[in-house]
């Protein structure tokens, strides 16, 4: 490789038979490797008889060890970018860095492979044409409910990442926020030996955790089914929140078409409501 270039090469997310022979030669012909965590990821060399150098790039280093790598490829070197386990960036760090090599004026080459995000959604038996990705959650209750409410009217598929700790106080908050009758796919240790994906309404998936507590340890993936405008004859209080806080900044007509755009619901409704709600303040 004589070009000095930034590969971001995607992991395995449990399976190690995911790991492509791409990724396997590009690892082994850089000169060094940014990884999340150098331990974690040593077993993962080891596995392939990779033996090129690791060096950290985490949440707490990544501005710094950004500068350290522009200067290594400005001195012909060439780096790949790897997290934990699968796609690097994806609810993880390497922003910064992929920001910072650009800028600096070199390419960076994405070497694709696993995500938790895609291949749950890929079986969640949900619309895939249109869907959000949120990532993680607020930690705390009440910000994470209030997420959940600028979620809960996208008409699109939508996502998050939890962890075993908290699943079950998100169900709580999806039944809370959502109602148990809206459809969600839970999708835990995917492509691990315990792999389970559970479909059903909001109620029978917390059923399903409720009564079994080995459902609720690994890491999941929860896909939630878009808000359908047919379910209600009148615009629901989420949608209704949503506009009038866009309309905080925004004018009605364009405060309407970006709500229209999420939910689904007619441009012409949204922007007669907001009318309506700005000659009653």
């Amino acid at each position: 490789m004589s070009d000095s270039l930034l590969y971001i090469v995607s992991t395995p997310i449990g399976n190690l038979g995911d790991m492509t022979p791409r990724a396997i030669e590009v690892l082994r012909q850089v000169d060094v490797i940014a990884a999340e965590d150098t331990r974690h990821s040593k077993r993962l060399m080891n596995h392939f008889g990779i033996a090129t150098p690791l060096i950290p790039c985490h949440d707490h280093n990544e501005r710094h060890q950004a500068e350290m790598i522009v200067r290594r490829m400005q001195a012909g070197e060439t780096v790949a970018l790897i997290s934990d386990a699968g796609t690097p960036l994806i609810s993880d760090p390497g922003f910064y860095l992929v920001r910072s090599v650009r800028e600096a004026g070199f390419r960076v080459v994405p070497v694709p492979g696993a995500c938790a995000f895609v291949a749950a959604l890929s079986v969640s038996g949900l619309p895939t044409d249109r869907f959000y990705f949120e990532g993680f959650l607020p930690a705390k209750g009440a910000g994470r409910r209030k997420r959940i409410e600028a979620l809960a009217a996208f008409s699109s598929t939508w996502g998050v990442y939890e962890s075993p700790h908290r699943i079950m106080d998100l169900m709580e908050d999806l039944s809370a926020v959502l109602g148990d009758g809206r459809y969600i796919t839970l999708a835990r240790e995917i492509t691990k030996t315990f792999e389970t994906v559970i479909a059903g309404t909001v109620s029978e998936v917390q059923a399903v955790l409720a009564s079994d507590s080995n459902q609720q340890r690994g890491e999941f993936v929860v896909l939630v089914e878009g808000y359908k405008e047919e379910e209600s004859s009148e615009i629901s209080p989420e949608i209704e929140k949503m506009l009038q806080r866009l309309m905080d900044d925004l004018p009605i007509k364009k405060a309407a078409s970006v709500v229209a755009d999420l939910t689904g619901v007619r441009k012409k409704v949204l922007y007669e409501l907001g009318l309506k709600l700005k000659s009653d303040e």
